[in-house]
């Protein structure tokens, strides 16, 4: 007798013990955006700092400049009345540029950056190379004692060298004089070099320190390949690490001209020691003696104003001039 089997029906499962399948998906979105959230705010705390400086230190330090550009205190009634703050608009630009003065200022900083920017890039680096080929012993002290003059203060250090440069104080002019060798450091084709002088001795060392610590990062397999392919050590030097350090190379000489065009406390101190070098002898000084000697903060804001946008477009345009190198070099490859 054969058996009759039931089958019974299954329920349907009721909404409430039912999983929902996009509940699962839904839950890692919402983790991505907590997650794009913590780390928006990490960055944003992070930031803060830098921000806040750049505005405290650098905009609105920038902001007044310009605004004080276009005003003026004139003196009405041929000088007898009250000073009166009126506005005058780009009359204190044009008075900056067509000031013989400034305009020589300028020239004195490019004559000054043609001298010094090749001098310390290229000695320091040279310095770096040899201290990273291993040729200099106690390689440790060779760094300190080349560092140890960018320690001194800038003003000790023109003082110092002011001191070397003057006559009848000076053993260096002594001993040359005994050997009938007359120098004058503070002439008028020897002062731009006894200033580079001075900022040479003082930032040579720093800018070695940087070039060492990125040849540092150069793998040194490169540099075994190289000797074994028969490289020597000023090929070696030239042809790898001098490239490899390529971006550390830039930066130093970005940085040495936005500070060489801001040439001030040398010129300034060595000033009291020769007639070649004026209260206005850089754009810095220029600045210098138009707010605190003339008292027109206006003109002295407008000429801070074009040595910045100057600055910004030197910069600019180094940095585009080595990228487009950079990437030539790139698709050379």
């Amino acid at each position: 007798m054969a058996s009759t089997s039931t089958t019974r029906p299954v329920a349907p499962v009721s909404g409430a013990g039912r999983t929902s399948r996009p509940a699962a998906p839904a839950r890692a979105g919402t983790g991505r955006v907590t997650a794009r959230r913590r780390e928006l705010g990490a960055a944003g705390a992070l930031m803060t700092p830098f921000f806040v400086l750049l505005v405290t230190v650098f905009l609105i330090p920038v902001g007044t400049a310009v605004w004080l550009s276009f005003f003026s205190d004139d003196q009405p009634g041929l000088g007898f009345g009250p000073e009166k703050t009126v506005f005058v608009g780009v009359r204190s630009y044009v008075a900056v540029l067509t000031d013989p003065t400034f305009l020589g200022g300028l020239g004195v900083v490019a004559l000054y950056c043609l001298i010094y920017i090749p001098l310390i890039v290229i000695g320091s680096l040279a310095l770096a190379l040899l201290l990273d080929s291993g040729v200099v012993r106690l390689r440790a002290t060779a760094q300190l004692a080349l560092f140890l003059p960018h320690a001194v203060p800038g003003i000790i250090a023109a003082i110092i060298w002011l001191y070397l440069y003057t006559p009848g104080l000076s053993p260096v002019i002594d001993i040359l004089g005994k050997a009938d060798i007359t120098v004058d450091f503070l002439g008028v084709h020897t002062v731009v070099p006894s200033i580079v002088n001075i900022a040479l001795w003082s930032n040579l060392g720093y800018n070695m320190v940087v070039f060492y610590a990125a040849l540092q990062a150069v793998p040194r397999e490169v540099i075994e390949a190289s000797v074994v392919d028969g490289a020597g050590p000023v090929r070696t030097a030239l042809r790898i690490k001098a490239p490899l350090v390529r971006s550390s190379i830039v930066m130093v000489a970005m940085f040495t001209l936005i500070f060489a065009l801001q040439l001030f406390t040398e010129p300034m101190l060595l000033g009291q020691s020769t007639p070649m070098i004026n209260s206005r002898f850089s754009p810095s000084m220029y600045i210098y003696d138009a707010a605190f000697t003339r008292n027109n903060y206006g003109l002295a804001a407008a000429a801070s104003v074009i040595l910045l946008v100057f600055t910004v477009a030197l910069s600019y345009g180094v940095t585009r001039w080595t990228n487009r190198a950079n990437a030539a070099e790139e698709d050379a490859r």
